[in-house]
Order: structure tokens, then sequence, then C-alpha cells
């Protein structure tokens, strides 16, 4: 065998080998477990916080984006912030740029996939809009997801603040206890807690930092309850073990409500998609079959119809199935 190939070969195989490694690395200080701790207790400090003006202009411009172009026209959005602390408590550690780029994918490769299937103008007008809300409802769902957790572990947190308060503690004290034993996401919240007290943040502050992060109505009612005690006085132990009951009990009735209710939530899922099902498996069968909902203008319009029938029978079933406890 040729000596030059050979070394051409083993010169080969190392620039690819270093090649891999280099992006490996790349990728590991932009995207690894450190740098999204970092980031996330960064964030958490961010547009929620209770600091002067000087420094939430500062930490914003790292946090919407990572360009400084984006950033600054970001800036200059109405309701920007809200829609951040959105992002926040959904706990996906996304920043505003990287949503509007996922949004600008979602829209492109929907457009693709309607020009692929040769779809008429209002299908494609109507499967950009849906395409660019996935991730919008990505968000959402991740958000509602990790404020079903955090109440789930809010009764725990409250009796294990109270046990510590029995057994002689303090409070701040209590407060790292339960960031050292329950897992996230509430771990994590009344562990950043816990850091701002011992940085010195006051403790109000901190507590009001933690509400303003986690939009869990029982939480505002348990540090509601530490903000009275702390001005009035009484027994904290006592209050926290009753608002562990009561938010057991709240919770215990929620759920026998999604019992009651699995019925009328499965019906409005089959109602909602048998069409689309029905209309799939019979374009199977005969693939003209549909042609006359894409091709003719009465088809088109009745179409547009169902769907807007279809949508309105949708809302009005989640406003039936959809109680609040």
């Amino acid at each position: 065998m040729d000596t030059s190939f050979l070394c051409f070969a083993v010169l080969g195989f190392l620039a690819v080998v270093l090649m891999i490694e280099g992006c490996f690395v790349l990728w590991n200080n932009k995207h690894g477990r450190a740098t999204k701790r970092v980031e996330e207790r960064v964030r958490a400090m961010s547009a929620s916080g209770a600091i002067n003006a000087e420094q939430l202009s500062i930490l914003k411009g790292r946090l919407l984006s990572e360009s400084s172009w984006l950033t600054r026209a970001l800036m200059n959005l109405p309701r920007v912030n809200a829609f951040d602390r959105l992002l926040l408590q959904s706990g996906i550690g996304w920043s505003i740029g990287r949503f509007i780029t996922y949004t600008v994918l979602a829209v492109v490769f929907g457009w693709l996939f309607a020009v692929a299937l040769h779809a008429p103008r209002f299908v494609m007008l109507m499967v950009i809009p849906v395409a660019g809300a996935l991730p919008l409802l990505y968000v959402r769902r991740a958000r509602m997801k990790r404020i079903l957790q955090l109440e789930r572990q809010l009764p725990e947190a409250a009796d294990l603040i109270a046990r510590a308060l029995r057994a002689g503690h303090a409070f701040p004290a209590s407060l790292g206890m339960v960031a050292e034993e329950l897992p996230n996401p509430l771990g994590g919240e009344f562990r950043l807690v816990f850091d701002e007290i011992s940085y010195g943040v006051s403790m109000n502050d901190a507590l009001l930092n933690m509400v303003s992060r986690v939009p869990v109505d029982d939480l505002r009612y348990f540090v509601i309850a530490v903000l009275i005690q702390r001005e009035a006085g009484g027994n904290l132990a006592e209050i926290l073990g009753n608002i562990s009951a009561i938010i057991r009990e709240r919770l215990k009735l929620l759920g026998k409500i999604r019992v009651l209710s699995a019925e009328g939530r499965l019906s409005a899922w089959i109602l909602g998609l048998l069409p689309f099902v029905v209309l799939g498996v019979l374009s199977l069968i005969n693939p003209h079959f549909g042609d006359v909902f894409f091709n003719d203008p009465t088809g088109q319009l009745i179409g547009i119809g169902g769907l807007i029938s279809m949508g309105f029978g949708v809302f009005w079933m989640r406003k039936i199935i959809r109680i609040h406890v």
C-alpha cells in the first residue's frame, strides 16, 4: 500500500475526530448542564426580581436573546417582559430569541409541507398559522404541566417546613431543608429563595420574587401567611399545617372533578378528531374523495364553515368541562 495514501488516511481520520471533538466542546459550552444551570439562576434573578431599573435593563439584555440587535428590537415591543415571564414559568429554558427562531422554523416547515402536498391556497393560509402556533402551545403546555407539579409538591413542602419549625429550626434554615429534600421544580424554587436570603436579600423580597416566578395561588396564600405571621406573630407551624391540609383537600376535590369530567373530555377529543380521521381513511381508500373540498368553490365554503362550527363546538365543550376549584 502506498505510504503517502496511508498517511493521508490517518491524518484525515484524526482531522474528523478533532472536528467532532471541537463541535462537542462548542455545543457543551453553550448548551451544557453547567451553562443551563447558570442561565436558570440568572434568569430567575432577572425580570421577576425586586431589583432596581438599571440592573433590570442589563439582565434583560442578556436574557431576551443571544443576539444584541435582536435584544434591542425586542426591548421595544410591548409586554415583552410578561412573555419572558411566561417562558420562565414554563421551565423549558427558552429565551424569547429562541422562541422566535422555533416559530419561524415551524412556519417554514409548515409551508414546505403544504407545498409538497400541492395543497390549495386557502389550505396553506390555514396550515401556516397553525404551524406557527405550535411553539406557543408547547410552551403553554409545559407551563401548565409545571404548575400542576408545583401544586402537588406544595403540601409536602409546607409540612416539611412546619416539622422543621417544631424541631427548633429557623425559618430560613427550613427553606434550605425543603430545597435539599424536595425534587424540582419546587425544590429548585426554594433553593433560589434560600440563596437570595443567604446573599443578603430580605426574606420578604425573596418570597415575593418566588411568587412572581411561580403562578400558583396556593403558593401565594403560603407566602401571605408567612408575611402576616412575621408582622403580627403567631404559631407559624400550626398555620402551615392548616394550609397544607386545605391544599390537600382542594387537590382531592379537583381529582374527583377530573374523574367526573373525563367522559366530557373524551367526547370532545373524539368529536374533534373524528371528521379528520374519517376524511383521511376515505382518502386512502379513494384518493379523489376529498377533492371536492379543495378544488370546488362550494366545497371550500362548506369545509371552512364546518371548521368554524367545529371550533365553536370545541370551545364550548372546553368551557363546560373546565371547572376551576
